[in-house]
């Protein structure tokens, strides 16, 4: 295989000169995902706003506009030179910690379900680690980038990141985010092993982090609850495994190509929050299996496109590039996979919305901020590839007139 490895001729080249590519598929994948969700939002949510009293088409409109907000910051994130990212790694995480502490300041702090995970400046409401998510996912491919050797070579050089995500693990528990705080440590986790880190020390690391997550699981009633309903959610289906009972029945009704869009029984007040962690069971009782397997498709989709990119950039030795591209391919399959493996009883219940479907201000503008990174390091690496090709072109020129 080969691989580019950019000299300062090529550098003057792809800067001054070439240009790159979106990727096609990211985009259409994205795109079918978010109108995938504005349909589903839009058929799950009715009956819950004519209950509020808030007009039937009330967190359609939220949503559109949430999309509109985050295609926006899409457009922002694909425009933004990679190099810029990289350089200020440091502060942007520092703004991602005092994001997270600010749900703690007094008349800025929101709770909300017994949790303090909003900051709300007057009428904007805001979910910190939703923005969390993406501000480390760029320090850690800046940490992967200048501490490769030691991250390869030294048990040391693996601790200090995940030790990162750790305190940032912490602040979500204070909140508390458990499924949250779970998604960040595995998607750091992920980024150090794809970063070259060896796996004796992961295991190492891993062993030493079991009782603490077993305590953390143990610890307070709600989650022991939400255990054991999840095992067996039957014994207590008016209860505690409510919620779960009736997502089931959503998704046996839907069989193999579901009753119709539409025709959902269990959003019409059965299934507690039907248009947000739960909508791929009305999705499943309306499209049936059949849309299941698109979801899973279109997702496997993205993802996929997401880590070709990146092992693009590798090829080119582009380091910075790729761990961003597989952080946010991580971060993305992860919350699909546990959002559908939580609406399919497979998984206890984590409060993780899914990607692009869910209704969620805060969670579909940063999703859409991740495509945007995701869509950015395409553009670069398809800048480099223009670069590498017009600079053998100029060689193969030079060599001929020569």
């Amino acid at each position: 295989m080969l691989l580019f490895t950019p000299t300062s001729e090529s550098q003057a080249q792809r800067f001054d000169g070439a240009t790159g590519r979106y990727d096609l598929g990211l985009i259409l994948a994205a795109c079918a995902l978010a109108s995938l969700g504005v349909v589903m939002v839009a058929s799950s949510s009715i009956a819950v706003a004519e209950g509020q009293h808030v007009g039937p088409f009330y967190f359609l409109y939220r949503h559109l506009f949430f999309l509109g907000v985050g295609l926006g910051a899409a457009l922002v994130m694909s425009r933004i030179e990679l190099s810029w990212l990289e350089r200020n790694a440091l502060p942007l995480l520092l703004l991602g910690a005092g994001l997270l502490l600010l749900v703690f300041v007094p008349m800025i702090g929101v709770r909300i379900n017994g949790a303090r995970r909003w900051v709300r400046f007057g009428p904007i409401g805001f979910q910190s680690v939703e923005a969390v998510k993406i501000l480390l996912i760029v320090y850690m491919s800046s940490y992967l980038v200048r501490h490769r050797d030691n991250v390869q070579t030294k048990f040391l050089g693996v601790l200090k990141p995940l030790g990162i995500a750790g305190l940032f693990a912490g602040l979500l528990l204070a909140q508390p985010d458990f499924g949250s705080a779970t998604l960040l440590a595995t998607v750091v986790l992920g980024m150090v092993w794809l970063g070259g880190a060896r796996l004796r020390d992961l295991s190492i690391l891993g062993a030493l982090a079991v009782p603490a997550v077993i305590w953390l699981a143990f610890s307070q009633d709600y989650r022991v609850k939400r255990l054991t309903s999840f095992l067996d959610p039957w014994a207590d289906p008016f209860k505690d495994g409510f919620q779960l009972t009736q997502a089931l029945i959503a998704v046996g009704r839907g069989e193999w190509f579901g009753v119709g869009l539409g025709g959902s029984v269990q959003k019409l007040f059965y299934l507690p929050e039907a248009h947000t962690d739960f909508i791929l069971a009305v999705l499943a009782e309306e499209l049936g299996f059949a849309g299941i397997v698109l979801v899973l498709a279109l997702f496997a989709w993205l993802v996929g496109r997401g880590f070709v990119i990146g092992m693009r950039a590798i090829e080119q030795n582009r380091h910075f590039a790729a761990y961003c591209a597989f952080g946010v391919s991580l971060m993305l399959g992860l919350q699909a996979l546990v959002s559908i493996g939580v609406n399919l009883g497979v998984l206890p219940t984590k409060g993780l919305t899914l990607p692009l479907i869910s209704s969620g201000g805060s969670s579909v503008m940063m999703t859409c901020a991740a495509i945007g990174l995701l869509v950015r390091v395409s553009y670069e690496v398809s800048r480099a590839d223009s670069a590498m090709m017009a600079l053998v072109a100029q060689r193969q020129l030079a060599g001929v007139r020569a």
